[in-house]
């Protein structure tokens, strides 16, 4: 006798009222403050390149296979093509893919909350975020004071290191000192990033406070992503709830030109690990070359901030079918 799949959802109905509760608050926000809610394309033509996030290639049976587009990681790039046509502050709500992602903080299929305000760097746009993640959990989970602190502070405080000018086996020592030895792949001249990443994963972003947001911000360059580069740092931020990350945020790279060499260094690097090569976006390449307004933006995991809320540190208690039951 074959055993019917279990069809019931992952989240009870009280989580599911939340989420919902939160949806409501998280676009009162936005209404509040002027923001206007914009509709981009899942279904996108071109995949991304950043070597940490793999897309969904999407097939049409119908016509022998052919590859129609990808699913989106990210609606940023088509967000920042509206910015440049001339759109306000605006905001999205919508449900985002990423290839090889899932666990217990992960679904490959999640819910993102993405917004640009023009004329604010990353600095100001932090505390948006705050603003926004207290009022969503006003009276659901109590909030420390938040902590500000730099990417330097951070691994100064928890490790002893300067993450941006002491060499990598002195980071390597400190993680050991600390009780992580690196992983096989790494042990044989490790890149720089590959072991600051490590450390921020594991003993740094455990040691934030669990009853409070940390905004971890300035970058080290290396790490800009698609924000601006000042020297030696980015201007780019995260938001963690405890060690559990919430928020990735900008000072919008604005160069057409430094963001294509980006992307051709992302895609050497693809080849070099043998990772699927993706073309640029051309589409937000030319607009950049348009005119992107001076501006920041960020993306909040939603599901993670459900999880919060929920007190839960599952992804499967706050959303209705994950990936073995959709």
């Amino acid at each position: 006798m074959s055993i019917s799949p279990d069809w019931r959802p992952t989240a009870d109905l009280t989580r599911l009222q939340l989420r919902a509760e939160l949806l409501a608050r998280v676009r009162g926000h936005f209404a509040a403050t002027g923001a206007l809610e914009v509709e981009t394309p899942a279904l996108v033509q071109a995949a991304v390149t950043d070597v940490h996030l793999e897309s969904l290639r999407v097939s049409d049976d119908a016509a022998a296979g052919r590859t129609v587009g990808y699913l989106q990681t990210s609606p940023e790039y088509a967000m920042k093509r509206l910015l440049c046509g001339g759109a306000p502050d605006i905001f999205q709500v919508c449900k985002v893919f990423r290839a090889g992602e899932r666990g217990a903080r992960h679904n490959p299929e999640f819910t993102m909350v993405e917004w640009y305000r023009r004329g604010i760097d990353h600095q100001a746009l932090m505390l948006d975020v705050e603003t926004l993640i207290r009022h969503a959990l006003a009276g659901l989970q109590p909030l420390a004071t938040s902590e500000y602190l730099s990417y330097s502070d951070a691994f100064g405080r928890r490790l002893g290191v300067d993450p941006l000018r002491d060499p990598v086996p002195r980071i390597v020592a400190a993680l050991a000192g600390a009780g992580l030895s690196l992983p096989e792949s790494m042990r044989v001249a490790p890149a720089r990033d590959d072991v600051l990443d490590l450390a921020m994963g594991t003993v740094v972003a455990d040691s934030f406070a669990r009853d409070r947001l940390t905004f971890l911000f300035d970058f080290p360059s290396s790490q800009a992503a698609l924000a601006r580069v000042r020297g030696p740092v980015a201007s780019r931020f995260e938001t963690f709830h405890g060690p559990l990350e919430l928020a990735n945020g900008f000072h919008e790279l604005g160069s057409s030109a430094e963001q294509r060499a980006r992307f051709e260094a992302d895609m050497a690097v693809r080849q070099r690990q043998g990772q699927p090569v993706r073309p640029a976006d051309e589409r937000f390449l030319a607009a950049l070359a348009a005119g992107l307004p001076d501006c920041a933006g960020v993306a909040l995991g939603f599901d993670r901030l459900a999880m919060v809320a929920a007190g839960t540190r599952n992804i499967d208690d706050v959303i209705a079918f994950p990936l073995e039951r959709a």
